[in-house]
């Protein structure tokens, strides 16, 4: 196989996509996390909690974008409103965050409402006495009407919302996935390529490529899942995407997260390639993620990988005309600033977009859009 010029994966001749993502009891009522779940009828978000991108079907998007679009012109136009008053949201992170967890901060406060933070590596009953993350949650939830938590056990929040009472939202489990974020690159993807979710005249083909740690990047493993599940009979995002992966061949995406995606054969083509300068031929969107020192078991390992790829302004004279640079943020040295103005360069909207996206899903959740 050349993984030079890119290897395309086969794909499956049969989809099975799990209908439950999981399904649990509390003292209070039943709690089902559901595939397929969150739809066009605003009913259907109404405290319900988010663990995966597969809840949201494709109707349940085109709703997203079309909430996340009105947030962004009441911030512009007014600042904000009192929808969300009297309304608290607990945000609870227990590996560092500055983007996500201020977007969400910021979110509910533009919205009226008000939050409390737990530091969850610091000063905390669960930190300094042995507490359960469940225990910790459900404590929260006596003060609180939702909960954004982030935690670096993979499975971690399914199990917090396995005990829930209240709506959980996935701020990043891990090496697993990361929901909102993936809603945010949607949604800067369509608005810079003026793709009108569910409308017409879609791309015939969109081509994006993921760069860098896609091991351990739970950013990517969201969005690739999210782009498949968007074109799936090529009604939403394009007839045709084209996910190609470019990475160290230590850091490969995972091979289930690409087994998801070859369940929908008849919309989506998979490539790997280790040249990027390859990679972005043709590409609508280069999605950038950084190499994660935490991720690795020794220092060795990871400088054996860090610097493999740096997107700069020469690597820009080679990219189409017209396609966009994405990172999730923070950036180390895979972006050099030559590129920030770059009219191309999408990252800082990019961030802007995460919190008009988290207003949308807070108003969705607590029943106020």
């Amino acid at each position: 196989k050349n993984r030079t010029t890119g290897t395309t994966h086969p794909r499956s001749s049969t989809r099975t996509v799990p209908h439950y993502i999981i399904m649990a009891s509390s003292s209070s009522s039943p709690l089902v996390v559901k595939e397929d779940s969150l739809t066009s009828d605003p009913s259907t978000w109404v405290g319900s909690s988010l663990l995966s991108v597969t809840q949201i079907t494709k109707s349940g998007l085109s709703l997203l974008h079309t909430t996340s679009q009105n947030m962004r012109n009441l911030v512009r136009t007014q600042g904000g409103d009192n929808r969300l008053q009297h309304k608290v949201l607990a945000t609870v992170f227990y590996e560092a965050s500055t983007r996500t967890s201020c977007s969400f901060q910021a979110a509910v406060s533009r919205l009226g409402g008000s939050f409390i933070h737990v530091d969850g590596q610091g000063n905390t009953s669960a930190k300094k006495k042995g507490e359960t993350l469940s225990d910790t949650v459900r404590c929260l939830e006596c003060y609180t009407d939702a909960t954004v938590l982030r935690h670096p056990i993979q499975g971690s929040v399914g199990d917090v919302i396995a005990t829930s009472l209240k709506p959980v939202l996935n701020a990043g489990d891990g090496v697993g996935e990361h929901p909102t974020q993936a809603l945010l690159d949607f949604f800067t993807i369509c608005d810079e390529i003026d793709i009108t979710p569910g409308g017409e005249n879609l791309p015939d083909t969109l081509v994006v490529v993921l760069l860098g740690d896609l091991k351990h990047g739970r950013t990517v493993h969201s969005l690739a899942k999210l782009l498949a599940r968007s074109v799936d009979g090529g009604q939403t995002l394009c007839t045709k995407l084209v996910l190609r992966y470019c990475a160290p061949t230590t850091l490969e995406m995972p091979s289930y997260i690409q087994d998801y995606a070859n369940q929908f054969s008849g919309s989506v083509q998979q490539e790997s390639y280790t040249d990027l300068q390859e990679a972005i031929k043709g590409a609508n969107v280069l999605y950038v993620t950084r190499v994660q020192k935490e991720r690795f078991a020794t220092e060795e390992d990871y400088k054996n990988v860090k610097g493999s790829y740096v997107v700069d302004a020469n690597l820009m004279t080679l990219a189409p005309s017209k396609m966009i640079v994405m990172h999730p943020l923070p950036r180390v040295d895979e972006i050099s600033t030559d590129v920030d103005s770059d009219p191309r360069a999408a990252y800082f909207r990019q961030m802007e977009n995460g919190m008009f996206v988290r207003m949308a899903l807070l108003a969705l959740v607590l029943g106020k859009p």
